[in-house]
């Protein structure tokens, strides 16, 4: 069973907005801790999504709006705080891969939508796994098409410590495994160096009269990244993929951490 604690934690949490970064630097990673030490309670080593999604949030990571409903209601009432369309997405610490159990549901539209894509994501998961302990439906914001998709990963190498990874997003990473790593912490300029090196960086800076996407949101995010795992050292594994870039800006539709 799981236990109140992460219960209190996942029903209802909540990302909205958070403040300007200089307001809660002195806080940098205390709710990261506090999530980290909770899965450890809990005996868990794989973040729920809305766990690493908090925890990315409070590192300067963009992220979607989203919350965490229990009952579909409570997903409807969120779904309008949030503005539509939203995604649907089960919530359980025995579902990691939850597309491949018809977990998630795009682009839901309205009300009745909701009402409907909660009920059908949670028996589509228990008919796949029947035993899968549902902790609630993560109801976020639906992020636009960008310019292009991009993935920030870490690991952490018995050698080396905390090893960061930067290419294409999406599943151009496995096709194309056009990627480029460094030894953390790194520095913008750095992070800047690391997206030029990939084959596909002409595709970021404007291609056959595309925009160019937002490369300074991107370096951002690789040194928040990389503050965050320097700074967090239990985190083994982490998958941001994909980042949608546009513009201006970016957000990291998925986000995946596993513990030491």
């Amino acid at each position: 069973m799981v236990s109140r604690g992460l219960l209190s934690f996942a029903v209802g949490q909540t990302y909205l907005a958070f403040p300007a970064r200089s307001q809660w630097c002195h806080a940098l990673g205390r709710r990261a801790q506090e999530i980290i030490e909770r899965a450890y309670e809990e005996g868990r080593k794989h973040l729920l999504e809305p766990e690493a999604k908090t925890i990315c949030a409070e590192y300067g990571i963009p992220v979607p709006k989203f919350k965490v409903a229990s009952e579909p209601k409570e997903a409807v009432e969120f779904a309008e705080e949030i503005g539509y369309p939203v995604v649907l997405k089960v919530v359980s610490p025995d579902v990691i891969h939850k597309s491949d159990v018809g977990g998630v549901l795009l682009n839901v539209m309205d009300a009745d939508g909701v009402r409907e894509g909660f009920k059908r994501v949670l028996d589509t998961v228990k008919g796949h796994v029947p035993n899968a302990r549902i902790i609630g439906v993560l109801v976020e914001e639906m992020a636009p098409k960008g310019i292009a998709e991009v993935i920030v990963g870490a690991i952490k190498d018995p050698q080396f410590g905390q090893t960061l990874m930067f290419g294409l997003g999406g599943v151009f990473v496995e096709v194309l495994k056009d990627v480029t790593f460094r030894i953390a912490p790194i520095d913008e300029r750095e992070a800047k160096e690391m997206i030029k090196e990939i084959k596909a960086y002409p595709i970021l800076t404007g291609y056959r009269g595309q925009p160019p996407a937002d490369v300074d949101a991107i370096a951002r995010i690789l040194v928040s990244a990389s503050e965050l795992v320097m700074e967090n050292p239990q985190v083994k594994e982490m998958d941001l993929n994909p980042i949608i870039v546009y513009e201006k800006g970016a957000k990291t539709v998925d986000a995946r951490i596993i513990l030491e």
